[in-house]
């Protein structure tokens, strides 16, 4: 049964580079001075989404304005909602000396009372490729919540999502026979290996291969409506039981959440292969990567010399 509400772009750009260090979501990547995060709205654009919120700290309101409004903002509708630390349920309090954002699932929940249907999750400083847009707005637009809440997300293939640089962090999916995802497995150390793509949990005493086409979480799902009040109510449930025992770090994490209420029965979370290469800044020697295959992409005529003329 298709959906009624057109659904909406959420960008989570609250989070700081710990690895790579400043504000990399506005970095400038490309010769004529795009970010990253423009090439994810005009391909989201193209797709169908004419609606983008953003995700980021109050502070930055001005930087990202000006970028964003006078580039994307003059062909889609782009919004702000902030990530504060202290949007906590009603009786708790931030401990003390707590910095750190709360995650990735309290971001999203900073868009609480602007989302009403169906909204696609990704990261402001990566890039996703034209055909998954395009496949997440196709699925967004045709399904909507039954006896079960109708989820989705976007599984690349791993050896389309590893850098030359160093290890990553990558959420290993495992699906059942109708693609549905039963698990995500996160991976911590996941990097080139001889001649295979492998991880280690031992600090490189010892390497496990991970098989060609393996499907790996890059934070691109889609939801619907529901999933905001099941954000609200997971929640007061990480205060009572994930903050106590660790106040300085812990994180509420969207692939958790999704995980939850797949186990308890209440969700299906369907897995929507992409043959996309991905692309992102993990570490600062990744960027003259990332720059030359966008600028390999404008010159085969992927995209228009300039995105937003």
């Amino acid at each position: 049964m298709a959906v009624t509400k057109e659904p909406t772009l959420v960008i989570m750009a609250a989070g700081m580079g710990s690895r790579y260090g400043g504000l990399k979501q506005v970095d400038k990547i490309t010769e004529t001075g795009e970010i990253i995060i423009d090439f994810s709205l005009y391909d989201a654009m193209l797709a169908g989404f004419d609606r983008a919120i953003f995700i980021i700290r109050e502070e930055h309101r001005d930087v990202f304005r000006e970028i964003i409004d006078e580039r994307a903002g003059r062909f889609m509708n782009i919004e702000y909602a902030y990530q504060k630390l202290d949007n906590i349920p009603e009786g708790k309090v931030v401990p003390e000396g707590r910095q750190k954002p709360w995650g990735t699932a309290h971001a999203v929940l900073s868009c609480e009372g602007m989302l009403d249907g169906p909204f696609a999750v990704i990261n402001a400083d990566d890039y996703y490729g034209p055909g998954a847009f395009a496949t997440i707005y196709d699925y967004l637009t045709n399904n909507s919540d039954d006896d079960k809440y109708a989820y989705c997300m976007m599984g690349y293939k791993l050896e389309n999502t590893v850098t030359e640089n160093g290890t990553v962090s990558r959420g290993i999916c495992t699906m059942d026979e109708k693609g549905f995802l039963q698990d995500v497995v996160e991976r911590t150390k996941i990097g080139h290996h001889e001649d295979n793509i492998c991880f280690t949990e031992d600090d490189g005493e010892t390497w496990e291969v991970l098989p060609e086409g393996t499907l790996v979480s890059m934070n691109f799902w889609g939801f619907t409506a529901s999933f905001m009040n099941e954000l609200e109510t997971g929640l007061e449930d990480f205060f009572e039981t994930k903050v106590p025992e660790n106040p300085i770090k812990a994180e509420y994490f969207l692939p958790t959440v999704a995980d939850k209420l797949i186990k308890e029965g209440k969700a299906r979370v369907k897995v929507l292969e992409t043959s996309d290469k991905w692309y992102g800044v993990t570490y600062p020697e990744d960027k003259e990567d990332v720059k030359n295959a966008l600028e390999s992409m404008k010159d085969k005529g992927l995209y228009p010399s300039k995105l937003w003329k």
